[in-house]
């Protein structure tokens, strides 16, 4: 055997003819899938479809301007547009607050708006509650997050003005 011949046998093939790495008819259905997704959200915002998975709201009940501050450590301070303090959270109250607070900052510096405007607490007829930046027109509903979490939510939004 020469030399060539056994470099040859050592070095392993990646680009085999006779084998492939991926099969043929894997690779066309991954296609097709990726294409008929795309066909359909295409087809949905053209046509300006609407959206039929979002969760029923109701009517408005109860609505509240907060602002609310924060800190990496899970720490909440929620002001009412007085000046009053309605909560001031420590790290293990007001971590969920403390986390959507870090939101609105990051979608404000996204849409380079003031960074500290008000948010807007919405208490729905139906019992949910969502949460609202008018700078950003950002919004969340907040039972998404579990009962849990809502409900830290909720006690701002029943929490009289002046404060706990």
């Amino acid at each position: 055997m020469t030399e060539a011949t056994r470099i040859r046998n050592l070095t392993p093939r990646i680009h085999t003819p006779d084998k492939e790495l991926v099969p043929r008819a894997l690779v066309r259905g991954v296609a097709a899938l990726m294409l008929s997704a795309l066909a359909l959200v295409t087809y949905a915002r053209v046509t300006d479809r609407p959206l039929i998975a979002t969760a029923p709201t109701g009517d408005e009940a109860v609505r509240r301007d907060l602002l609310i501050s924060g800190d990496l450590s899970g720490r909440a301070t929620v002001t009412a547009m007085n000046g009053t303090v309605i909560a001031d959270l420590t790290p293990e109250e007001g971590g969920f607050v403390s986390g959507v607070w870090r939101v609105v900052l990051r979608e404000r510096a996204n849409h380079r708006v003031p960074l500290d405007g008000p948010v807007t607490l919405i208490g729905h007829a139906s019992g949910r509650l969502s949460i609202h930046d008018p700078a950003t027109g950002w919004s969340a509903d907040l039972m998404g997050f579990g009962a849990d979490n809502a409900r830290a939510f909720a006690r701002l939004l029943a929490q009289p003005e002046g404060g706990r």
